[in-house]
């Protein structure tokens, strides 16, 4: 079910007593909206299995990858390996200690 479907608002009360009614319809490919009080409070929708079809995992993927690429900024300090960030006895901890706080 995509994320941008309509989803059909169902009271806190009726999905406590309906349940097992709900999961069905949701089984059936139907989504819904908890609203207490009249305010949404929690999707009920089919779970989809293929992650990479939804948008947003596929945004903070691409993200993800793109900073693994280019790095974390350590604020000019270069680390040449992760070993480096262990030895605290080592060129970056001495430059980082060296910084005002």
């Amino acid at each position: 079910m995509p994320r941008a479907a309509v989803l059909r608002p169902v009271s806190l009360k009726e999905a406590n007593q309906q349940f097992s009614r709900l999961i069905r319809e949701v089984e059936a490919g139907e989504g819904f909206v908890v609203t207490r009080r009249g305010r949404p409070v929690a999707r009920i929708v089919p779970h989809d299995e293929d992650r990479t079809r939804d948008p947003a995992w596929v945004r903070a993927r691409d993200e993800l990858m793109a900073l693994l690429e280019t790095g974390v900024p350590l604020g000019g300090v270069r680390m040449e390996n992760r070993d480096e960030l262990h030895d605290r006895d080592g060129r970056i901890w001495r430059e980082l200690e060296r910084r005002p706080r």
